[in-house]
Order: C-alpha cells, then structure tokens, then sequence
C-alpha cells in the first residue's frame, strides 16, 4: 500500500508542484491549503507523513505543529517548510517535534530524499515531561510480623535525600534490633560511638523495648 503524504501550504502552486512529484513516486497525496483544513484531515486521518509550510495567513505552522503535541495527534512525522525561515524557526520546529526543515525554493532530489528518510524513521519520541511536584519513592518493610512504610523525597538536592535516605536507614534497623544500638553497629559495621553521634544527628532518639531511651 502507498504511504500517504499530507501536503499543508497556502499557495496553490507549490501544493501542486509538491503533489506532483510525489505522486509520479508512487505516494498516495493529500493537500490543505491552511491549517484549519489539515486539521480536520488529521482528526479523520493519519498520514505517514506532513509537509508543513511554516507561514500561512490563519495559523502558522509551528503553532500547528504545537496543537498536535499538546493534543497526542502528532503520531506521524513532519517536515516542515519555509521560504524565508531562519535558522531559530527551524531549531524551534525541530525542538517541538517536527523531523526536518525543507528551505523553499525546494529541489526535487532534496525532497525526495527527505520524504524517504522521514517515513523511514517515523515520528520523533515524545520528549519526556516531568512535572513539577514533590516526588517521592515509598518503601514497603515488614519488621516484626507487622508492616510499615518509609517515604523517601527523591526531588531534593543530594545532601538532604541523603539525610532522608540515612534517617530511614537506621529507623530500620534500630526497629529490627528493638532499639539496641550496640547489636546495630555490629550488624551494619559501624563503631557504637559513630553510629551514636550520626544518630544524634539526625535526630533519632533511640527507644529499647523496656520503652527507657539509650543514652
């Protein structure tokens, strides 16, 4: 079956001249002459690729290209095309999603070497969006026959993950050895003295089963 291009551009005369060169290689064409109509063709369509002319008197091509990140739809690559681009447009279009920049006038062999190496490739992976909210890793531990969770905060800034990581650590174990800091040093290979003052550090006040604190 012949991939099917979808060719965006307000003026007729490279739309035809675009169609026609594609179509003579075997490609199945469909043409918009403005952004609202490539719209509704991608809603009912998808094309195994667009040709996107950057500049169009009702919405421009990049802002296009935008809507159909934003909207999922950009599942097919886009080249874009300009002829009077410069190099920041084309950085931005690239950054957005399309996978190549065609300068107008446009040759035959360089379009037709850009067309096989895009549908070759296909559409570019989504970039990966991480939102700006706390981030966080739970852990789940059975100590005891009993179960308890430690919630470690992975989107802060190394020293005070660590301290979290650290305080999570040795709750741990101390709840593993009822408290007994003597029997948590050997087990973890640490001096008594050491593990004392990293845990008065951190501020852990160490409970034995007894309920007395160790001092």
């Amino acid at each position: 079956m012949s991939k099917q291009i979808l060719v965006v551009d307000d003026e007729v005369g490279i739309r035809e001249l675009l169609a026609e060169i594609l179509f003579d290689e075997g490609y199945q064409i469909h043409l918009a002459e403005n952004a609202e109509q490539a719209r509704a063709f991608r809603h009912e369509h998808e094309p195994d690729l667009v040709l996107l002319d950057i500049w169009m008197p009702d919405t421009d091509g990049v802002t296009l290209l935008k809507e159909w990140v934003e909207q999922d739809l950009l599942t097919m690559p886009v080249v874009m095309m300009s002829g009077h681009g410069t190099i920041e447009t084309a950085v931005e279009a690239t950054l957005i999603g399309a996978v190549d920049f065609l300068e107008k006038p446009i040759s035959m062999q360089k379009l037709l070497n850009t067309v096989a190496k895009a549908i070759r490739e296909g559409a570019p992976r989504p970039p990966m969006v991480v939102a700006e909210t706390e981030v966080s890793q739970k852990f789940t531990v059975e100590i005891g026959g009993a179960t308890k969770q430690f919630l470690l905060p992975l989107d802060l800034p190394l020293r005070e993950a660590r301290e979290h990581f650290d305080a999570i650590y040795f709750d741990y174990h101390l709840q593993m050895e009822a408290g007994n800091v003597s029997r948590v040093a050997e087990k973890i290979g640490v001096e008594r003295t050491h593990l004392h003052r990293k845990l008065k550090q951190l501020g852990i006040k160490v409970i034995k089963k007894s309920g007395e604190s160790e001092s």
